[in-house]
């Protein structure tokens, strides 16, 4: 009998929640990842397999941040690149974690940033 791990689990429901969302050119997926340590976002093209826009937990303006706001400033982040690159609307990927907790609050401030989901 095999057990099935944490990340087992998360990547068999990002595979699920994959197959139904994809990013296009006009409306791109804003991908999530989180990780114990910070979190990351990017604006990826899934038809050319390119990224548009992305923040990092590392970068200067949220290195020492708590990581909740963190994760509101890194939304508010990636809506100002993706303006700058011409994107209004996107597609949310929450990369197979609940939309809950620092998830939530960089979509939150994704929206407030002003893109649109």
């Amino acid at each position: 009998m095999s057990t099935v791990t944490k990340p087992q689990k998360r990547l068999r429901r990002r595979r699920r929640v994959r197959a139904k969302v994809s990013g296009t050119a006009e409306r791109p997926r804003l991908s999530v990842f989180r990780s114990n340590r910070g979190i990351q976002a990017q604006l990826v093209d899934d038809t050319r397999g390119h990224t548009l826009a992305a923040v990092n937990w590392i970068e200067p303006e949220l290195r020492g941040l708590q990581r909740m706001e963190q994760a509101r400033r890194a939304g508010e982040l990636i809506a100002q690149r993706a303006k700058e690159a011409g994107i209004e609307s996107c597609v949310f990927d929450r990369g197979g974690y609940r939309y809950h907790g620092r998830v939530k609050a960089l979509a939150e401030g994704a929206r407030e940033g002003g893109l649109r989901f």
